[in-house]
């Protein structure tokens, strides 16, 4: 289970197109710390597995290259990093996604160089600073409409058909992983506008998103399991 609030953004640093799937490598200096194999990391709002990482310690200067010292060992360590692919001392961690992850997200559609939301599973003693996030995307919605006001930004998106009805005015919703209070919602367009403070808006991919741009949408579980109750009422 996740939050929804974003400890940090990851860039995609390599992919990997197979016949099962696609493998994404991650760079991710913060989440990246502390990692387990097998462990549940929510990549924009996706829960995928952690298959592999690798977590760099930080060095003080004097521990930092300064491109003083022999150069064999120079050589050496820069073709080692040329052969795995690996930046030096960078943090980064391995997800695989399914078929059926790659149709029911944008995630593969993501080239090297852009950046994802990341969220670790929250631990069983943490903090709950959001709403409960499964990490289930249920569909990909559209940014309609980005409006500047103030220090603030609005978000207007377009959700799938059908999805509105989940949806409620101060209600929760999850967008690209980021956990979001409902500002107003228009049943008839489908469309729902969300306010973004700054520090929202600085440290999650919102300020990289442009009109037409696809965020993944994962409505509130609570109202589904009410609508089932309902439904199973009067069967």
């Amino acid at each position: 289970m996740f939050t929804g609030i974003v400890e940090e953004t990851g860039e995609i640093v390599a992919r990997e197109q197979t016949e099962e799937g696609l493998r994404l490598r991650i760079g991710a200096d913060e989440v990246a710390t502390g990692l387990e194999h097998g462990q549940s990391i929510s990549v924009s709002g996706a829960c995928l597995t952690v298959e592999r990482y690798a977590e760099r310690e930080a060095q003080s200067a004097s521990e930092k290259p300064s491109g003083d010292g022999p150069r064999e060992e120079r050589e050496a360590r820069n073709a080692s990093e040329e052969a795995s692919g690996d930046e030096y001392r960078e943090s980064w961690f391995e997800v695989f996604l399914a078929s059926e992850t790659v149709e029911r997200t944008y995630l593969g559609d993501l080239e090297v160089g852009e950046t994802v939301n990341v969220e670790r599973a929250m631990p069983a003693d943490g903090r709950f600073d959001g709403h409960v996030v499964q990490g289930h995307v249920d569909a990909v919605a559209t940014v309609r409409d980005v409006e500047s006001v103030g220090d603030d930004w609005f978000f207007e998106f377009t959700l799938p058909e059908g999805y509105d009805r989940y949806v409620v005015e101060k209600g929760s919703i999850t967008l690209d992983g980021i956990s979001l209070t409902v500002a107003d919602v228009a049943h008839e367009a489908g469309t729902v506008t969300v306010a973004i403070i700054p520090t929202t808006y600085d440290l999650t991919t919102l300020s990289e998103k442009d009109v037409g741009d696809p965020v993944h949408l994962e409505v509130d579980v609570l109202a589904k399991y009410v609508e089932r109750l309902l439904e199973s009422r009067f069967d």
